[in-house]
């Protein structure tokens, strides 16, 4: 190699080392969230994931691995969706939670449901698949009440018997407390869902 060319390759190796350097295991990245370290992002990104130093989980969207004694740990599921969204105000869950509302559903469902204000639609980021709803209003996290309404919300899509899920609702309604249960109604539920239970209540 030629002086001229040790020259040139300096600056480059330089701002791959800068960019390898702003990496911390077990953060995801966007691209353009690395673009201040390297000159040459895209290439730079290419030679990281082939060396397996980043894992690419979607378009512009990496995954700095963390090692522990049983292999690489998967990025935290919360961080991928926030990072996939921009955005941190989402509520994320699987169906199988409407079990807990003591409605007698039973089935686990192998799905994981993002409600947030920005993308609509499946998307597949990693090994893993997110059902992207959006919502013009969702709580921060997850309530007996706020399950019990969305659980209404979407008997269409339950792997129950509908008729068997909404007798046990009318009966588990009483259960809750009444006011909580109406502003979650209010807050949440859709129209059928709302004539449903402000009915059962009223009654």
């Amino acid at each position: 190699m030629t002086t001229a060319d040790s020259m040139l390759k300096a600056p480059l190796q330089a701002a791959k080392q800068r960019l390898k350097g702003s990496l911390r295991a077990g953060r995801v990245y966007r691209r353009e969230d690395l673009v201040p370290f390297s000159k040459a992002v895209d290439r730079d990104l290419r030679e990281l994931v082939d060396n397996g130093q980043l894992t690419k989980l979607a378009q512009g969207l990496y995954y700095a691995p963390r090692a522990s004694t049983f292999g690489a740990l998967p990025p935290d599921e919360s961080q991928l969706v926030g990072a996939f969204l921009r955005d941190r105000d989402f509520l994320m869950f699987s169906p199988s939670a409407y079990n807990s509302a003591g409605l007698g559903t039973t089935q686990l469902y192998n799905q994981t449901v993002v409600y947030n204000h920005k993308r609509h639609g499946v998307f597949k980021l990693g090994n893993r698949q997110f059902d992207f709803r959006m919502k013009q209003r969702f709580p921060k996290k997850l309530t007996p009440e706020f399950l019990f309404v969305d659980a209404l919300n979407n008997l269409s899509e339950l792997a129950e018997d509908q008729g068997s899920v909404l007798a046990r609702a009318k009966e588990r309604a009483g259960a809750f407390d009444k006011q909580r249960l109406k502003r979650a109604v209010e807050s949440y539920g859709a129209m059928a869902t709302k004539k449903r239970v402000m009915s059962w209540l009223d009654a």
